[in-house]
């Protein structure tokens, strides 16, 4: 909550106007029993010019109450709705600075509804909850000095039912925070079970599991009802409690103020005044349990979204002064990594995924690693952006360890081209141009020529300007591939990553893509991925990985003479290129 305070600070002036005008308001509102008892008396006493100033002195408090309660209400909101806007611009910030291993904990569904439904529970804290915490305590000290100067036994008498209240809402806290957590952690479930089954519709329906994916939806919505009920009864007592505390006070101020006016003890108008006390104080008392309510279900959601702030961030270094100059050498150097690391090396059956790498590029060549799925292929990948950190060895750029650089200055000089395309539910050329915003046209045309992807943008009804639809299901899985090509290639980082990047097109089509590449990316390292040997024949030095090892390293012609691993991949694909073609 502390966080919280910290926003609501920046808008402290603001909160201080929008509190003097609930002031205001209160004082305002207390004043009119006052006046009402004051005219009772002036008719009492037949001053009817008296009780005409009166009449007068209450349209105008009611005028002016008014106009305090729409500043005060109108202030406090704008403040919460501020504070809102700001929480979730520094939580987008946050998620985008946060590393891989925070995504794998925290599935989407669950994000979005972190940044959507906890952050309204927190507005509506920060909003209703600051003004409804500023208002009631206000018309009690009112009120109760109002009360207690006209007779404090009539007061204490009607405050009775109202100590009893609280003592029941003190118990009630504690289960209604338990239970507004459970509610927005079971609606985080149904918006990540929502998403998913969304996502991978096409799946669901290609292997009939249609029912069975709304039976597992219908058990989650089953639970999340029973959550909302478990809630809504819980609040739903509050309500009818506060309604019956107001009623009783009433009921004694009827009884007992009625026997005191038979005595004498006070007067007509201070009953009536009691009474209209007793409303005023109605709406404060009843606003209660659901000013506790949204102060629960805010601190609920806030240690939701406290999670968010306090994930660790990627280990950071200063930024460099100027760009990063980069040839684009680069050296994996005695690398091992296992995914296990807590566990040591080769224990419970949980092998290092690399061991002991030696691999150099130099800047401006071509490296092509290869081997079967699961070789480490792509943890190699993986350990030059830093999306992995190496358990023993360096990887080095330009000899310098890449754990040195900073992140942001890292991923500038290298474009990467990964295995599962991800497009964005934007144009061809958004997509294309996404990490150079400023690309002309021209550009964007030439990097989409390169990957091999002009003769199908003649197919697409707008070209350049056709919506790919979310995740770019309107692509066929080669198209999503091309259209990554493009957007590393138009990057142009010094050094250009392809993780397989073509496992979704044939291999004449590759090869073609491959080929356009060479002229495209002349003077650049590049490092291509793929499980096919047949495809990375022209590489100036091709890697063979085999268990997490390299088991074979040189050109073309060297692993083909050597007859190892690389030489029966390639005849085999030959074979089944062969194969396939009849």
């Amino acid at each position: 909550m502390r966080r919280l305070f910290g926003y609501m600070r920046g808008v402290g002036w603001r909160y201080a106007f929008g509190v003097l005008c609930t002031f205001a308001t209160a004082t305002l509102a207390m004043l009119v029993p006052y006046l009402l008892k004051t005219g009772i008396d002036a008719i009492q006493a037949g001053q009817y010019v008296r009780l005409s100033h009166i009449a007068a002195a209450i349209g105008g408090a009611a005028i002016l109450m008014g106009v305090a309660r729409w500043f005060s209400r109108f202030t406090i909101f704008n403040c919460g709705r501020d504070i809102e806007y700001e929480i979730r611009k520094d939580l987008f910030e946050r998620l985008m600075l946060l590393g891989g291993g925070f995504y794998e904990r925290l599935r989407t569904g669950d994000l979005m509804s972190r940044m959507i439904n906890d952050l309204s529970a927190v507005r509506m804290m920060a909003g209703m909850g600051v003004l409804s915490i500023a208002d009631t305590p206000l018309r009690y000290i009112f009120a109760l000095s109002f009360m207690f100067s006209m007779n404090a036994r009539l007061t204490l008498a009607t405050l009775a039912p109202y100590l009893v209240l609280f003592a029941v809402m003190k118990r009630l806290t504690r289960s209604l925070m338990e239970r507004s957590l459970r509610v927005q952690e079971g609606l985080a479930e149904i918006g990540s079970k929502v998403q998913e089954s969304m996502t991978g519709i096409h799946v669901i329906k290609a292997y009939c599991v249609q029912e069975h994916d709304a039976q597992t939806f219908r058990q989650l919505n089953d639970e999340f009802n029973q959550q909302g009920l478990a809630l809504a009864r819980l609040r739903g007592s509050m309500m009818p409690l506060v309604r019956s505390t107001v009623a009783t006070a009433v009921m004694i101020v009827l009884i007992y103020g009625g026997t005191l006016v038979q005595r004498n003890a006070v007067t007509l108008g201070e009953l009536i005044a009691f009474i209209g006390y007793v409303g005023q104080l109605a709406w404060p008392t009843t606003s209660l349990g659901w000013m506790i309510s949204i102060y629960q279900r805010g601190k609920a959601a806030m240690r939701r979204l406290e999670e968010i702030y306090d994930a660790a961030l990627p280990a950071s270094l200063p930024a460099l002064n100027g760009e990063l100059e980069i040839a684009g050498q680069v050296e994996w150097e005695n690398v091992s990594f296992s995914y296990f690391p807590r566990l040591g090396a080769d224990t419970n059956g949980q092998p290092y995924a690399l061991r002991e790498i030696n691999v150099k590029v130099e800047a401006g060549t071509k490296l092509a690693i290869v081997g079967r799925t699961g070789a480490g292929k792509t943890t190699m990948i993986k350990l030059l952006t830093r999306l992995l950190e190496p358990t023993g060895g360096r990887v080095l750029i330009d000899g310098r360890d890449v754990r040195e650089i900073p992140l942001n200055e890292l991923r500038r000089v290298i474009g990467v081209v990964p295995q599962e395309a991800n497009l964005f539910s934007q144009t061809i050329a958004y997509n294309v141009a996404f990490g150079r915003i400023d690309a002309g046209r021209g550009e964007i045309l030439d990097a989409v020529r390169v990957a091999g992807l002009d003769g199908d943008l003649a197919a697409m009804p707008r070209g350049l300007e056709t919506v790919v639809g979310e995740r770019g299901m309107s692509l066929s899985g080669g198209q999503k591939q091309r259209v990554t090509i493009a957007r590393a290639l138009i990057y142009d980082a010094p050094v250009l990553v392809l993780d397989d990047a073509l496992a979704s097109v044939d291999t004449e089509t590759e090869r073609m893509v491959l080929e356009n590449l060479t002229e495209g990316v002349r003077g650049r390292t590049t490092i291509v991925v793929s499980h096919r040997a047949s495809t990375v024949r022209d590489a100036d030095q091709i890697v063979v990985l085999d268990g997490g090892r390299v088991a074979e390293c040189g050109t073309h012609a060297e692993l083909m003479a050597a007859g190892g691993i690389y030489a029966e991949l390639f005849r085999r694909q030959l074979l089944e290129e062969e194969l396939a073609a009849y």
